[in-house]
């Protein structure tokens, strides 16, 4: 294929020597655009942490302001532990559907407690990027509060 030598294309081999085309190479070159949403994501364990709440949302919004983005929120309040959250659910089913080109978070525990790392590649493999905005590492002793 004269175009992927020419960088007319972009291709990604196979083990086996077979090139395959990306979907999104496929809309570039037929001059498809699609407009994906920005997320933010913000999430409390309890009810009487509301006033937290709202600080991330305020927080992640003066980011996207100053980026300029255009963002929809999805709040949850429930254990990061707990993967039925029902805005967290809906998260999920966007990505998975193409429709959101990044998601704007705090910290990596309010998106997860546990799997951040492996939540971020799942996220990549639809072009989904996470945006953290405040990067605090804790120890998984930490993350159980036993330090």
């Amino acid at each position: 294929m004269e175009a992927d030598r020419e960088g007319k294309i972009r291709c990604v081999r196979t083990v086996g020597g077979k090139r395959r085309v990306p979907e999104s190479e496929i809309k570039r070159i037929l001059g498809t655009h699609e407009e994906r949403k920005i997320v933010r994501y913000a999430r409390v364990s309890s009810h009487t942490q509301k006033d937290d709440l709202e600080r991330q949302i305020e927080l992640i919004k003066s980011y996207a302001g100053e980026k300029g983005w255009e963002i929809e929120i999805l709040k949850d309040v429930g254990s990061g532990l707990k993967e039925d959250r029902r805005n967290f659910q809906k998260l999920l089913g966007m990505v998975m559907n193409r429709e959101v080109s990044k998601v704007i978070v705090a910290y990596p525990d309010r998106l997860t407690r546990f799997g951040f790392k492996t939540l971020k590649e799942f996220f990549k493999s639809y072009e989904t990027e996470i945006v953290v905005i405040n990067r605090e590492e804790k120890t998984p002793q930490e993350e159980l509060g036993k330090i």
